[in-house]
């Protein structure tokens, strides 16, 4: 195995792409659809050129299905959300075919598994590494789920594991069709090892994530360590554990930051990061060269009047975007020399 310092990638990425998934399907709250537009606001009243510096391209939703009645009640709109899938998962893919940087916007948290899947396609052979930096752990499937939200459950489509020693649900035959679909998007089976997978400030889990993690043996980062250690050190542990993956993706969930921060997301949760603590693990995450792919979601200004979340969100995503910039000149002068 090489040493992770090795970029394993012949041509550095020349440049960010925006990609843009207003899909809300997977989410119990309604509003999710209208964070990217929040951000947009947010850029505006601050003044900044951010979203005309970059391309971006806007992935097809479903979102009028929601107006439809659901008939999957452990995986709602799962049929919708498997075509935003496809999308997403080929739009991920073809962004980093063409060298380019996929920074994700999304609705909902779903997409996520679409996002892993799109990495995977373009980089079949290559091992990838998640670092999961949110409130929840996304981690239910069908047959364990309490809400049926599929936001709750792109890592389980991504790891392959329906957690069926905690089964509560017995979904019909029509959901599992849908569920295998999204299980096997881009390339079939899983695309990501339980080893390779990394919560950061995870700190809402039901009894069945718990018990999955805990048979995985998932590395789980809580917010003491984080603020014991820094964001500095931190990432440096993060990315020595993830020492055998060839590549990373980030994926920020703006509940990962305090509920007193994140009023403007469907599930806030108290006793998370302060947005400094959000900005510098960012930034000191996104500055390792293995990262391909950064993604934030979850933004919902329907729940906050003032658009304080879309305000905040906007600021870490500015500072995370600069070191991605960084990196990404760094490696053009390399590729140079």
């Amino acid at each position: 195995m090489q040493p992770p310092h090795v970029n394993f990638f012949s041509h550095p990425m020349k440049r960010i792409k925006l990609l843009e998934v207003r899909s809300e399907l997977g989410a119990g709250t309604r509003g999710a659809s209208l964070g990217i537009d929040a951000l947009r606001v947010a850029c505006l009243n601050k003044g900044s050129d951010y979203f005309r510096r970059y391309n971006s391209v806007a992935v097809p939703d479903l979102n009028h299905v929601l107006f439809e009645k659901n008939p999957f009640p452990y995986a709602k709109h799962i049929d919708a959300i498997y075509t935003v899938q496809k999308g997403v998962a080929s739009a991920v893919e073809q962004t980093l075919r063409f060298g380019e940087f996929p920074l994700v916007l999304s609705g909902d948290h779903s997409s996520a598994n679409a996002t892993i899947a799109g990495i995977k396609a373009a980089y079949p052979a290559k091992t990838l590494g998640v670092i999961w930096i949110d409130a929840h752990a996304d981690i239910h499937s069908p047959y364990t789920t309490p809400s049926g939200n599929v936001h709750g459950m792109p890592l389980a489509a991504a790891l392959g594991d329906d957690n069926l020693p905690c089964q509560r649900n017995h979904p019909d035959a029509e959901t599992e069709f849908f569920w295998r679909r999204l299980q096997n998007l881009g390339e079939p089976g899983p695309k990501l090892r339980p080893e390779h997978l990394v919560y950061v400030a995870v700190r809402d889990t039901e009894a069945e994530e718990n018990a999955l993690i805990e048979r995985l043996g998932i590395k789980w980062v809580r917010l003491p360590e984080i603020q014991a250690k820094g964001s500095r050190q931190l990432a440096r542990e993060i990315y020595q554990h993830l020492r055998f993956c060839d590549m990373v993706y980030i994926s920020f969930d703006v509940d990962s930051l305090d509920s007193s921060f994140s009023k403007g997301t469907g599930t806030p949760v108290e006793e998370g990061l302060f947005l400094s603590e959000g900005e510098n693990l960012c930034q000191d995450l996104l500055e390792n060269e293995r990262v391909v792919c950064f993604e934030m979601g979850e933004i919902n200004p329907t729940l906050d009047h003032e658009n304080t979340m879309a305000q905040n969100a906007f600021n870490i995503l500015e500072k995370a975007t600069a070191a991605i910039e960084r990196r990404l000149r760094l490696e053009e002068v390399v590729s140079r020399s």
